[in-house]
């Protein structure tokens, strides 16, 4: 296979682990109907689409029979450790329709010392999703004081039930880095929960970057894990250079904020 269609093939790849994503705080089921257009393509489909809870409903109805799945989140942004909250807004995510429901890990609690709490609402909101719905846990890393204390905030939601670990909300100045990503695949790896995914988000716009990620995760947990059940890039922007790297353009970088 030659280098370009190594090229192809992992762009491919990076773009069938895309969930799809729109947090803007003005968000509107018209404002994020674009990222309809870019779920398809001669390459295959993305993985999900990330929206807020009250935009559910109508990217449910996009993605019918398409495959695609629909995720929301909770406790977001500000990873609060407000436990009744969490779980209202995980009940009304499912009641909506989410498939999968990212929630942001309480950090500041577990910046503090607390990480019981932390844990114990990673469990409380897994219950309510059961086996059926996957949660992925934001640990924020860009708030977690290097590579000691992102191992320990993700083996507490790997213990708890945490079906992906996630590296960022894109709402503060640390975003995913290849530093986070090697501490959280390690301890995906020490854990011997291989069925726990791993989620970088948070400033990836480029296919070299896409690509040096998926590298890191086969090197880690070796070749072919990396896969939409386990493997995920949170962006929107990231689809475009993606495309346009499948088409041969491997210059490509999105110029959006997350």
């Amino acid at each position: 296979m030659s280098d370009a269609d190594d090229n192809r093939a992992l762009a491919a790849r990076a773009l069938a682990c895309l969930d799809l994503t729109s947090l803007g705080d003005a968000d509107t089921p018209d404002s994020v109907a674009p990222l309809y257009g870019k779920m398809r393509g001669g390459w295959g489909h993305v993985a999900a689409l990330c929206v807020w809870p009250r935009i559910v409903p109508y990217a449910k109805a996009a993605t019918e029979g398409t495959g695609i799945k629909v995720a929301t989140v909770v406790n977001f942004p500000k990873g609060a450790a407000h436990l009744a909250i969490a779980e209202a807004e995980t009940r009304a995510s499912l009641a909506y329709g989410a498939d999968e429901v990212d929630m942001v890990f309480p950090y500041h609690a577990f910046l503090e010392g607390d990480g019981d709490s932390a844990g114990r609402m990673v469990r409380a909101l897994k219950d309510i999703c059961g086996s059926g719905i996957t949660l992925k846990v934001i640990l924020e890393t860009g708030a977690l004081p290097g590579h000691e204390a992102i191992t320990r905030a993700s083996h507490i939601a790997i213990d708890n039930g945490a079906d992906f670990l996630k590296t960022s909300t894109g709402k503060i100045e640390g975003q995913a880095t290849p530093e986070a990503a090697e501490a959280m695949l390690g301890a995906i790896k020490a854990s011997g929960a291989r069925h726990v995914g791993f989620k970088a988000s948070g400033g990836i716009r480029s296919f070299d970057q896409a690509k040096a990620y998926l590298a890191q995760a086969d090197a880690i947990m070796g070749e072919g894990w990396a896969r939409p059940a386990t493997f995920r890039f949170g962006a929107s922007g990231l689809a475009d250079a993606l495309a346009k790297a499948w088409a041969g353009d491997l210059t490509a970088e999105s110029r959006t904020g997350y």
